[in-house]
């Protein structure tokens, strides 16, 4: 049965596995409904009922700390947004997500040259989030050291209202109101939520407002169409900066040089429109075709006393082709498809003595990143359990740049990078509970906008000179794993990696905020990921995360007039990092339930390794291990349903560094975790 699932995408699942270790669905790494069991490649899902109860649904980190191999680092700074990395790849960011592809509901939430922000995914309507790693990934484009998709929960058939709020330490408020469900062939669901806090650190206080909406609807049997409108509005994100050595040891909840002084934050506003279609042709085929556009401004008051703005317009198109056939007696499974996607933002900046704009400008110009990709991907059943999996995608990604400031005209300039990035997977179907497998892969990373804004030619300030000489970084992926059910209610998923990578992108020389960056020749990664899940009984669950990473430059550098040895670790990856949660509940776990009423009790446990800072090594903050309370209770209210949480993070009041700035240039590496924490919430259901 597994084996025929692997060409005709989803089907039935054994009567005996109904605890979720089989039947799984993820779409990321074949971009058609799969069980992730079937999958040839490292991918995880994280549902509904544990994005809900691992906290206020404000962060990534709250829910996707689970998932191996994936490093997720609250930084207590909203103003900087997440630092996320996979397999290493999105480390270095200061600020946003590099080097992993987001999507929301099929539409990119990554730019063209690789930017992207965690905040635009709403989790309080989010039903599901896949995490993909390795190979497969790269099938995703320019910047896909991983894949993270969120996926918008779809309209229940009997309308409902819910509305939800949570309170916490440092002045945390969160609330949420939901309306979900059909009229005639038509679902909505619409989320309003609002976040407001102090902050643990001073000057980190933050207000924010998101609405995201989602309207479906099928015009016949064999044509699904989806509308989602997501608006994003944050105008107050203080940012508290990272901190010296000493200062951390003097005072974790300071705030960086600075930061008061210049009142550092950040105001972004969001708004995103798209739509989906799918219509099959027939039994065996469909066509898909998305279309979005968007607007982001962005104003950022920075330590220097300068600011900078941007005001950006996005938008893009995408057409695939998914079937399945047979070549003679072989089954096939494929995809084609091309994407275009386009942002166009005019960048501004100025002084702003004590955080406030003089009326000056000394930056003011016209950015633009495309990015043009065709794409072709299969999975062959070659016999009757072994299954080959192949595809290339050809990409070009432009970056340009029309300077109005200088006279010069020196920060002008445009770039082209272009490349045809193969992946090749076998897996052998040992039984029906053990898959074992093997990918190749070649993946390349361009700069982002910022990363070319500026060239060291020695000069302090830096000159806002378009470095054209920036070259890509290319990388050989190659990952082996498997996927095995020992007995019922369990799953185990190990798999290892090997990375090569040249031309990896690193910071050359910040002077007062600004960064030039170079190519360092080369960098290894090499590592292991596993993750297993249990059903102790029918009222305890055990799981258990955990990866190893050995990320390193290859090969010796000068970063500026600093030397970087052959071995020296790459900064921003923890070494090691486990999370293990054991959870108790009243109500029966093996059986599957919409609403689970009933208390709920849990412990998390999480384990990180060192965190090195700087590209010397010669800065770097302690692991530690930290453990975590929560517990829920579930009451029946008529045909609805209230839900009480409770969470006590950090229980034993742990001193520790949550994140680090890399290479920061005046030694403020450290952004510390806050102590002991709680958070309280209740979420009331009722159907209409």
């Amino acid at each position: 049965m597994g084996l025929a699932l692997l060409v005709t995408g989803l089907g039935s699942a054994p009567a005996w596995s109904q605890n979720q270790t089989l039947e799984d669905v993820v779409i990321s790494a074949s971009r058609a409904q799969q069980r992730s069991f079937d999958a040839p490649a490292a991918v995880e899902a994280v549902e509904r009922e544990t994005i809900q109860s691992a906290g206020p649904q404000v962060n990534l980190s709250e829910s996707l700390t689970r998932v191996p191999g994936l490093t997720i680092l609250n930084r207590q700074n909203y103003a900087q947004d997440l630092q996320l990395s996979i397999r290493g790849f999105g480390a270095r960011s200061a600020f946003g997500i590099r080097g992993i592809r987001l999507l929301i509901d099929g539409i990119p939430a990554t730019t063209p040259d690789g930017q992207g922000q965690g905040s635009s995914i709403a989790l309080t309507s989010t039903e599901r989030i896949e995490v993909l790693r390795g190979p497969l990934a790269l099938m995703y484009g320019n910047s896909a050291g991983g894949v993270i998709q969120a996926f918008t929960r779809e309209a229940p058939e009997v309308p409902e209202f819910s509305v939800q709020g949570y309170v916490g330490s440092y002045g945390l408020r969160r609330s949420d109101v939901q309306m979900a469900g059909r009229v005639g062939s038509v679902g909505l669901v619409a989320d309003y939520s609002t976040l407001s806090t102090d902050g643990y650190r001073d000057n980190s206080a933050t207000e924010r407002k998101q609405f995201n909406s989602k309207i479906s609807f099928g015009p016949d049997a064999g044509t699904r169409v989806n509308l989602v409108f997501n608006h994003f509005d944050m105008p107050l994100a203080e940012d508290p900066l990272g901190l010296t050595a000493a200062q951390l040891a003097a005072n974790p909840r300071l705030a960086g040089n600075g930061a008061l002084t210049q009142r550092t934050r950040k105001i972004t506003r969001q708004n995103q429109l798209g739509s989906s279609i799918t219509h099959e042709l027939d039994r065996d085929s469909s066509l898909t075709a998305r279309l979005y556009f968007g607007t982001r401004d962005n104003l950022q008051y920075l330590a220097s006393g300068n600011w900078v703005g941007l005001d950006r317009h996005y938008y893009g198109t995408g057409l695939q082709y998914n079937a399945q056939t047979r070549i003679g007696a072989t089954p096939l499974r494929w995809v084609a498809g091309y994407e275009f996607d386009r942002a166009i933002e005019r960048r501004q900046g100025g002084a702003s003595p004590g955080g406030e704009k003089d009326g000056s400008l000394s930056r003011d110009e016209d950015n633009q990143s495309e990015n043009s990709d065709v794409f072709v991907q299969g999975t062959a059943l070659l016999a009757e359990r072994w299954s080959l999996t192949g595809g290339v995608r050809r990409s070009t990604v432009r970056l340009s740049s029309e300077d109005y400031f200088l006279s010069n005209g020196s920060g002008s300039g445009d770039v082209r990078y272009s490349a045809s990035n193969p992946v090749l997977g076998l897996t052998w179907h040992a039984a029906d509970t053990l898959n074992l497998y093997a990918n190749y892969g070649k993946g390349f990373e361009t700069p982002t906008l910022v990363e070319v804004a500026y060239l060291d030619n020695g000069a302090t300030p830096l000159t806002p000179t378009f470095n054209t000489t920036l070259a890509a970084a290319r990388s050989r992926h190659l990952e082996a794993g498997a996927k095995w059910v020992p007995a019922q209610g369990s799953r185990i998923d190990l798999s290892f990696f090997n990375i090569d990578t040249r031309d990896e992108i690193v910071v050359q020389r910040t002077v007062q905020g600004q960064s030039a960056f170079k190519n360092a020749p080369g960098t290894a990664r090499t590592g292991w990921e596993l993750a297993g899940r249990t059903l102790l009984n029918p009222h305890w669950r055990a799981l258990l995360s955990a990866s190893s990473i050995d990320a390193r430059y290859s090969q010796a550098f000068t970063n500026g007039t600093t030397p970087v040895a052959d071995g020296n670790k790459l900064p921003g990856i923890p070494q090691n990092f486990l999370f293990g949660e054991l959870l108790w509940a009243g109500a029966r776990l093996d059986v599957a339930r919409p609403t689970r009423l009933g208390t709920q009790a849990g412990v998390e446990l999480v384990r990180a390794g060192r965190l090195y800072a700087n590209d010397t090594n010669t800065a770097s903050a302690d692991g530690y291990t930290v453990v975590h309370l929560k517990a829920s209770h579930g009451w029946a209210l008529g045909k609805g349903n209230l839900t009480a949480y409770a969470r006590v993070d950090n229980v034993g009041d742990k001193a520790y560094v949550g994140s680090v700035i890399v290479n920061q240039a005046a030694l403020q590496f450290y952004e510390p975790a806050p102590g002991r924490n709680w958070t309280l919430g209740a979420r009331l259901n009722v159907p209409l």
